[in-house]
């Protein structure tokens, strides 16, 4: 376990003209370390457009800032010069042991942002896929959408699912969700890969590693023998699917920073 560190943190505003209050995104101060942590909304065309072209520079002017100053000086520039379209609230104080994760939070709890599909955000699904057996779930249903942080890949036909169990780790720790992108043609092995085991009429998800045998069923063609679902974990070992027990719902891509 990582011991808490003392942490001081405020919020951007936004304040247009004839326009209410806005938030615009939250900076979470490491005392110790005197690194700022930065995060600030994504959907400035959305509601202001005639500054959008400024306000998407913030977050990349604050965090060069961070890293040239210390993040405590930073804090304090702001403070003394900010007053007018962009204001910062006051610090408040809190001891963190996870500053990604602590900043996520802070951010969903305080941002409501624009929902710009397949952009900024991704669509969530209530289902969840088991790294170790099969999860017995119903057919996954759409539980809203999420924002992701800058940085993480964000496209058409990906998807966030969580995954429960230890067969992944280290790659995917217990109870991480996950973007998996929908399957594309080309070979799956070696790949992780998102699949439901359709023969037992329940929907069951399984994260694992994609390996197959082939065999020729004539001069030009093959089909799939055996398929090997095999986990990252060494205390877990791989089972075996027939070519016709299961489908393929999605292709690991990333985990999403976990909250605190």
């Amino acid at each position: 376990m990582i011991a808490p560190r003392g942490a001081e943190f405020a919020f951007l505003e936004v304040a247009l003209p004839g326009r209410a209050k806005e938030m615009a995104g939250v900076l979470l101060l490491d005392v110790e370390e005197d690194v700022l942590h930065v995060r600030l909304r994504r959907d400035w065309e959305s509601f202001a457009a005639g500054e959008a072209d400024v306000l998407c520079l913030l977050e990349e002017d604050i965090t060069a800032k961070g890293r040239e100053w210390g993040g405590k000086r930073v804090l304090e520039f702001l403070e003394d010069h900010l007053s007018h379209t962009v204001r910062i609230t006051e610090r408040e104080t809190t001891r963190v042991a996870d500053f990604p994760a602590r900043l996520g939070r802070l951010y969903r709890e305080a941002i409501e942002p624009t929902v710009l599909q397949y952009r900024t955000h991704l669509p969530v699904y209530a289902a969840w896929a088991a790294a170790g057996g099969l999860s017995a779930e119903q057919s996954p249903e759409l539980a809203g959408w999420e924002e992701v942080p800058e940085g993480v890949p964000v496209a058409e036909g990906m998807f966030i699912v969580t995954v429960r169990g230890r067969s992944m780790e280290p790659l995917i720790p217990d109870g991480s969700r996950c973007i998996f992108r929908e399957p594309k043609g080309g070979s799956r092995q070696g790949k992780v890969l998102l699949v439901e085991r359709i023969a037992s009429g329940v929907s069951e998800l399984t994260v694992k590693i994609y390996s197959s045998e082939k065999r020729e069923t004539s001069e030009e063609g093959w089909e799939h023998k055996l398929v090997r679902m095999t986990p990252l974990n060494p205390e877990f070992e791989a089972w075996e699917l027939q070519p016709d027990e299961f489908l393929v719902r999605g292709e690991f891509v990333a985990v999403l920073p976990g909250e605190e």
